[in-house]
């Protein structure tokens, strides 16, 4: 079984002093009332340090919302998986959308950061997903095969077992369009069965496959019951607690 996972993504949102307030009111309410599932906080990088003293490890895991395609030397402004990792952050979350779109981030480049975050341990989120474009077209099914192709499947199967997949429907975030259930779990099928062709139907039973468009309190119970959705990646939901909680709160439903 997959393991059940609700990550937040931040992404340039609350500065230091607001992000450590966040994490305050997080940790308590998780420690207060266990989630029934894995939480992962990604926040930005100069909040990782001090969240990373305040949250208890063993309720929620802390991620960076992405690290450098070089190990280490004069690349000023970048921050290697070596400093994210030393931060106490576990996982990284690598391929976003944003990433692919704003920085131009090819899969030759998100493969080159894949192997340096899992030689440096760190588990990473790896995000894949469709345009509008594409999905109008029918080609989202090709789409996330060659994105997977691209920068996670030259991983031997032991180094796959640290990779959590998040679906992303690029056409879903922040447009007023929404992916049903039904759809989502649809390509969350079809995802991990181009795993199981990969690595066989064991290691892709265990891949944890996160849903990552407009997931909120009132649609999480009907996404997380759909058999191939493992939890989700969830962005402007996860800047407050309640909201965050709500989230989480749905694997007790």
């Amino acid at each position: 079984m997959a393991k059940k996972i609700v990550a937040g993504n931040w992404k340039m949102n609350k500065n230091l002093q607001e992000g450590i307030e966040l994490a305050k009111e997080l940790n308590e309410a998780l420690t207060a009332d266990k989630p029934n599932c894995g939480v992962i906080i990604c926040t930005p990088f100069i909040h990782l340090a001090k969240v990373s003293e305040i949250i208890n490890h063993n309720v929620i895991n802390l991620g960076a919302e992405n690290c450098a395609d070089k190990e280490v030397g004069a690349f000023t402004g970048e921050v290697s998986a070596e400093m994210v990792k030393s931060t106490g952050a576990e996982y990284v979350i690598l391929g976003h959308s944003e990433r692919r779109e704003y920085y131009n981030e090819t899969p030759e480049i998100l493969k080159e950061k894949v192997d340096i975050a899992l030689a440096n341990g760190l588990q990473v989120i790896f995000c894949i997903g469709e345009s509008l474009a594409q999905r109008e077209a029918n080609e989202q099914n090709a789409v996330v095969k060659a994105e997977l192709e691209g920068s996670v499947f030259h991983l031997t199967e032991e180094q796959f077992k640290n990779i959590v997949i998040a679906y992303e429907p690029i056409w879903a975030i922040g447009t007023g369009k929404t992916a049903t259930a039904e759809q989502a779990e649809e390509i969350h099928a079809y995802i991990r069965s181009v795993v199981a062709e990969k690595y066989g139907k064991a290691v892709a039973d265990e891949t944890s496959i996160l849903y990552g468009g407009s997931c909120k309190a009132s649609n999480a119970p009907e996404l997380f019951a759909k058999p191939n959705i493992d939890g989700g990646l969830i962005g402007g939901a996860s800047l407050k607690t309640a909201d965050f909680k709500g989230i989480i709160d749905a694997w007790k439903k």
